[in-house]
């Protein structure tokens, strides 16, 4: 059974980071001194729950996280800085900070450092998440003490709905287009105009024509999905904002 930390302060420890290709140490105070700061915890960078569902979802509530006061949040794991930095890359997570606690000074001082050597990867963090005020621990999220890796409350959701229960949530959204597209121009155009974060997936470098005929029935572009519907092309993207707005 974990202990839960809420009202004390966390562990003071230095981390050492890579900035710019140089080493550059950074402490507790500078990451939470005067600050409102999320930060969750995880057993591994790479390892699958963690790139596919824990840090993208985080990164994608980053500034909902922000309309709310939160000033920074951050993956801390229990690897080294090189390692840290080219995860963040991968993932395109620069909504995140993400922090190298590779000795585990971290999440030992937290009571969170346990052993995995049953899968090779000696001792990492359990995983958790919590909310930081001026160093101080507010609210912490920790996973059930069950065998395996357990998945279910310390999320980005949960989290920003602890913080915030009624905050709007940003639209999922894809755009399939294609390189030279003026109509694909024009409808990213328009959900950016209109504040909303799109992931873009380019024809023959991310699918294929096959691909968009499976999934939308259509084999022209841009074909658009905003959480889980078929909205269509440009025009059919300017009839839904049309129609966003005057709700």
């Amino acid at each position: 059974m974990f202990e839960n930390r809420e009202g004390s302060r966390v562990p003071h420890v230095k981390f050492h980071t890579r900035r710019d290709h140089e080493w550059s140490d950074v402490t507790t105070d500078d990451i939470f001194r005067g600050k409102n700061v999320v930060v969750f915890s995880l057993p591994g960078a790479f390892t699958p729950t963690c790139s596919s569902t824990h840090v993208p979802r985080y990164n994608q509530l980053a500034p909902a996280f922000r309309q709310h006061g939160v000033d920074d949040i951050v993956c801390i794991s229990v690897n080294d800085a090189f390692v840290m930095n080219e995860w963040r890359d991968e993932q395109k997570a620069f909504n995140v900070t993400f922090v190298p606690d590779g000795n585990g000074d971290f999440s030992r001082g937290m009571g969170m450092l346990v052993p995995k050597s049953d899968l090779g990867f000696g001792e990492r963090s359990w995983r958790y998440s919590m909310l930081v005020k001026d160093g101080v621990i507010e609210k912490m999220f920790i996973e059930p003490d069950v065998p395996g890796d357990p998945f279910e409350v310390s999320d980005a959701d949960t989290m920003l709905g602890y913080i915030a229960p009624d905050a709007a949530k940003p639209l999922d959204v894809t755009v399939f287009s294609r390189e030279g597209c003026p109509y694909c121009v024009r409808a990213k155009g328009m959900l950016n105009e209109a504040g909303i974060q799109l992931e873009e997936l380019v024809m023959n470098r991310d699918y294929t024509e096959a691909t968009l005929r499976a999934v939308s029935r259509q084999a022209t572009v841009p074909q658009v999905f905003i959480n889980g519907q078929h909205i269509g092309g440009s025009e059919a993207v300017e009839a839904y904002l049309g129609n966003r707005k005057a709700a």
